[in-house]
């Protein structure tokens, strides 16, 4: 049998043996690193005495000649420089840095578009009622007039065939006070606006007497037509107005709604019964925005004995608003 690197009749060549084996340990470790590993599998010794004797048998250098006599070393190569496997433990292998997946990423906002408003947490006072804050005007009051214009067409019930005109809102809202009545009287639906009679006087001073300007409070009602001879809209009548009244509060975004009436109060939140057993008493409209019922200005008109327990709704509002309530003199 002959040898795989030296046939019987070439005489045996320690030098290009080395070579050899060198040349096939290289493309082995290249296989070894192209499949993934991290080191080589400990040596045998047969492995160690076969290139000792191949080192042994390689001619001598001028450098190992100077040195004859003293005991020989290995000579770091290209395999002996490194430390066998086995006393060595892997080195770990920097983390690399992940790329940010596009999922993670902020989206880019596109030139020219308007930038989008944070969301706003409701903050709670309390007795647990949010406080909302109110939007930036902006386009609010252009889209309030494209609502009133909406409203002046409206044709949807039977009010609509009695009225002089419909009667949308007055006042601002800056303040986030928002007042919410019934319907329009014969004041209102001959003038255009909410609130402008005895009653309206009186929910004035009111008004003032909570430290607001008058133009800052914002005035509206369930109905935006006058219900012939100053009667309770009817069901159907409500029902296709209060879309407006919701498009309203939308845009206003008040921190607080006073309910004026037993009307106001199921018009706004469903709820039915006694404005005597509902006023006074904390409610939510749609589980955002503190609603607080009493009773409507006209009904003080009948029954003034009734104005401190409206004074003492209002003190609640105002707290409930984080503002001071001013003393009476």
């Amino acid at each position: 049998m002959s040898e795989p690197h030296s046939p019987p009749d070439e005489p045996f060549d320690p030098l290009s043996e080395l070579l050899e084996l060198s040349a096939a340990l290289g493309a082995h470790l290249e296989a070894v690193k192209g499949s993934g590993a991290l080191g080589l599998p400990p040596a045998s010794p047969e492995s160690w005495q076969a290139l000792e004797r191949l080192y042994q048998a390689a001619p001598a250098t001028g450098s190992e000649r100077a040195h004859a006599g003293r005991p020989r070393q290995p000579q770091p190569g290209p395999v002996m420089d490194r430390p066998a496997p086995e006393a060595r433990s892997p080195r770990p292998e920097a983390p690399r840095p992940e790329a940010p997946r596009p999922e993670a990423r902020s989206p880019r906002p596109e030139t020219g578009s308007p930038p989008q408003p944070a969301p706003t947490t409701p903050v709670e006072r309390a007795g647990g009622l949010p406080v909302v804050a109110a939007a930036p005007a902006g386009s609010r009051s252009e889209a309030l007039s494209l609502l009133a214009a909406q409203v002046q067409g409206c044709q949807k019930c039977g009010l609509a065939r009695a009225r002089t005109q419909t009667v949308f809102a007055r006042g601002t809202g800056t303040s986030g006070l928002c007042f919410v009545g019934e319907g329009p009287g014969a004041d209102e639906d001959a003038q255009g606006f909410p609130f402008v009679g005895k009653a309206g006087q009186l929910l004035d001073r009111m008004i003032e007497a909570m430290g607001f300007a008058r133009d800052d409070v914002y005035v509206c009602n369930i109905v935006k037509c006058r219900p012939p001879d100053n009667r309770k809209p009817e069901p159907e009548e409500m029902s296709q107005c209060i879309p407006y009244l919701a498009e309203q509060l939308t845009l206003i975004e008040p921190q607080v709604i006073v309910a004026l009436g037993a009307t106001a109060v199921q018009g706004l939140l469903g709820t039915t019964g006694g404005i005597t057993r509902l006023r006074g008493t904390w409610r939510l409209y749609q589980g955002k925005i503190p609603v607080m019922p009493t009773f409507h200005p006209a009904y003080l008109l009948r029954t003034p004995s009734a104005k401190r327990e409206v004074w003492e709704d209002l003190q609640a509002v105002l707290r409930q608003m984080g503002r001071p309530v001013p003393s009476r003199s």
